[in-house]
């Protein structure tokens, strides 16, 4: 739970970044000095990612494959074909540039740090959480801009040629270098892991502001309605509620353990505001990135306080727990 209470400050300092872009953006002179401070941290948070991620636990932990490939599977598979369903509530529901958000959503790598936290918690199956996390976010890295390019041109949204430039410079090359340099850098970032949080989360906090700066410049706030956020929110609530059903219920009905089942759900049903805020900004530069990476950073509040209650039920219950399907 202290973990937890510490993860609260970064989404305030989120909050706050998003509130201070509305009030003060990024203009004039300072755009391009954003711009590229916002290049610079992306590059940097891809390159920690690359150096903490370790290749070869991931390979080692493809023995349980059946785990790895289910989770997988709700989250570069699951996931899209349910954003892809939800585009019937455009535009009853939800305005296309606003679906075009939950779809992004949808395509992104799950979580690292809180899926293993929520995993540890609830006493499943740690290991294999931290397998499937780290295979996610090595495998999203390119199946997301790939899953972008393919399925969100029915959205409005486009990836050119420069798109494709800048996912290989700001997020391949640093990631790819990082994963080079581990056997040399990788011990002194995980002793120096406190300090190195400051980059990653004060990367997406300035992507926060940047992406929002961005999008008070277009009119982001007279885009959206009191009853077009009410919405929206409705629906992440729906999906997630739907997720983490279904995680839970197909686990079950596969014949995996309670350990396992628990794993499955945390990881299955994530998805990364770390990555996928510098992403965006990346795949879709000049494209109203601000209404985009909405629904993600609401998603993400969601997901946290909705498995951080399980997670604790989970607890409770695991002397006497028996795998079923929960009410």
């Amino acid at each position: 739970m202290q973990w937890l209470r510490r993860f609260d400050l970064f989404l305030m300092a989120i909050i706050a970044s998003a509130l201070l872009a509305s009030v003060l953006p990024a203009t004039g002179a300072w755009i391009p000095i954003v711009a590229w401070a916002t290049k610079l941290a992306i590059a940097a948070l891809f390159f920690l990612y690359g150096a903490r991620l370790s290749t070869r636990q991931a390979l080692d932990g493809l023995r349980h494959w059946r785990l790895h490939a289910t989770i997988l599977s709700f989250t570069f598979v699951v996931f899209p074909l349910l954003g892809l369903a939800l585009r019937v509530t455009v535009p009853t529901l939800m305005s296309p540039a606003l679906y075009a958000g939950v779809l992004y959503l949808t395509l992104l790598p799950s979580t690292v740090q809180s899926s293993i936290a929520f995993t540890s918690i609830a006493r499943g199956n740690v290991a294999g959480a931290i397998v499937s996390a780290s295979a996610s976010n090595l495998l999203g890295v390119v199946l997301t801009p790939l899953l972008c390019a393919a399925l969100m041109t029915t959205s409005g949204v486009s990836l050119d040629a420069r798109s494709v430039l800048d996912i290989v410079g700001q997020l391949l090359v640093p990631f790819a270098l990082g994963q080079v340099l581990r056997p040399w850098i990788g011990a002194w970032v995980a002793s120096h892991s406190r300090p190195l949080k400051l980059v990653d989360r004060g990367s997406i906090v300035l992507a926060v502001y940047s992406a929002f700066s961005e999008g008070m410049r277009e009119g982001i706030w007279t885009q959206v309605s009191a009853v077009g956020m009410a919405a929206l929110i409705g629906v992440l609530l729906v999906m997630l509620t739907l997720m983490l059903w279904l995680t839970w219920t197909v686990a079950v009905r596969l014949g995996f353990n309670r350990e396992d089942v628990i794993a499955i759900q945390f990881c299955g049903t994530k998805k990364s505001l770390a990555s996928g805020l510098p992403m965006a900004l990346v795949l879709f530069a000049g494209q109203g990135v601000g209404l985009i990476v909405l629904p993600l950073i609401l998603f993400h509040q969601a997901q946290l306080m909705a498995c951080s209650a399980l997670a604790s039920r989970y607890a409770r219950e695991a002397p006497a727990a028996q795998t079923t399907v929960p009410a």
